[in-house]
């Protein structure tokens, strides 16, 4: 399962920087609004230390990392579900995303022009939230008034509905995110159907100057969107689109020594992924052998079975059962041999929750 995240952003706040520098892609990022004028998916490899310890001793000919994608659209502008700038008409491709990663420019250029004459990262949060909040308000209305006259007519499923976009209407006009409405788990299921941009989590991308990449919270903009993220429960990572567009141009070793002279230990991109799985409450597992090594993505609580239908449904629908041992096993033990002496390979079933860093070997039949 890929991870998936929407970039949503002001113009020229670092958004389409960030995109290139995370992909390695040619986006346009010119020095004007609207330079991105369709949207653009880049997909990256999520980097995974115990995956590379791993190959290390498995020596495979092949090894997949589980992935990134992202969405980079337009540059709302304020008025934008109004028809100003080049309007909200992007905003449908990423509604069907996991995530919002928000990129809040919190640096001071002269020769960067701001589209609202000046730097304030919280009116501009504000802003972006409104639009994302308008356009699920229209959304959501249209969608009202089409199961209306079924609900007034005592319908049951049309009946449950209205309830939910209701109460789901009532805290957007009240300038609430659909997050904030606590919805039973059936409402959920329903209410996820609905593709709602604010129902997702956010990340706040504070785009800081490269001088301020080693000490954050010197920043003040910094902080105010630390303190606002931390009001509403999302969020913030510090980043220098910058400085992560020259480590895109690195290979690794250079890569490691270029963070080394800056005074950090992770990419703005690593730090990014770890709070969408922080988030999402994500985890990982791993297959293994000679043929290859893979990361398999997988949510928080799922079952053996349910883990193996992320690789094919056949092998949830076939599920027999699963040989396991942990990554620490394998880091002491140095081999699946020695695993199986010093009896840590597990024979797991059904009912058997997956844990991040599990080693899996699904048996199945169909």
């Amino acid at each position: 399962m890929a991870l998936t995240a929407g970039i949503v952003g002001l113009p020229n706040v670092g958004k389409s920087t960030l995109f290139n520098a995370i992909t390695k892609s040619q986006v346009e990022a010119a020095n004007y609004p609207f330079a991105t004028i369709k949207p653009n998916v880049g997909v990256v490899e999520v980097p995974d230390k115990r995956l590379n310890e791993i190959i290390k001793l498995v020596k495979p000919k092949k090894t997949v990392y589980t992935t990134f994608e992202f969405t980079d659209i337009a540059g709302l502008v304020k008025g934008a579900s109004k028809g100003e700038g080049l309007g909200n008409q992007f905003l449908s491709n990423i509604r069907e995303t996991d995530a919002i990663v928000h990129v809040v420019r919190c640096f001071e250029n002269s020769d960067i022009t701001h589209v609202e004459g000046g730097v304030d990262p919280i009116r501009d949060i504000e802003i972006i939230n409104l639009e994302l909040g308008i356009a699920d308000l229209q959304s959501l209305e249209n969608r009202i008034s089409k199961i209306e006259r079924k609900a007034q007519a005592k319908d049951k499923d049309a009946m449950f509905e209205y309830g939910i976009l209701k109460r789901l209407i009532d805290a957007l006009k009240s300038d609430k995110p659909a997050r904030s409405v606590e919805l039973s788990k059936d409402e959920e299921i329903l209410a996820r159907t609905f593709n709602l941009l604010t129902s997702k989590p956010v990340i706040y991308v504070a785009n800081i100057a490269e001088s301020d990449i080693a000490s954050p919270e010197n920043n003040e903009n910094y902080l105010k969107v630390k303190e606002f993220a931390k009001k509403e429960g999302s969020d913030v990572i510090a980043v220098s689109a910058k400085i992560e567009e020259e480590l895109s141009a690195l290979d690794k070793d250079e890569k490691e020594m270029f963070l080394e002279e800056l005074g950090i230990s992770e990419s703005g991109l690593d730090r990014v992924i770890k709070a969408a799985y922080h988030l999402l409450d994500l985890q990982t597992y791993f297959t293994v052998g000679e043929a290859e090594c893979r990361a398999w993505t997988f949510k928080k609580g799922m079952s053996a079975p349910e883990c193996a239908g992320v690789i094919h449904t056949d092998f949830k629908r076939g599920f027999i059962k699963a040989e396991t041992y942990s990554y620490d096993d394998l880091m002491q033990f140095k081999s699946e041999t020695a695993i199986k002496e010093n009896g840590k390979l597990r024979q797991e079933g059904k009912d058997y929750i997956v844990k991040d860093g599990d080693i899996l070997f699904f048996k199945f039949n169909v």
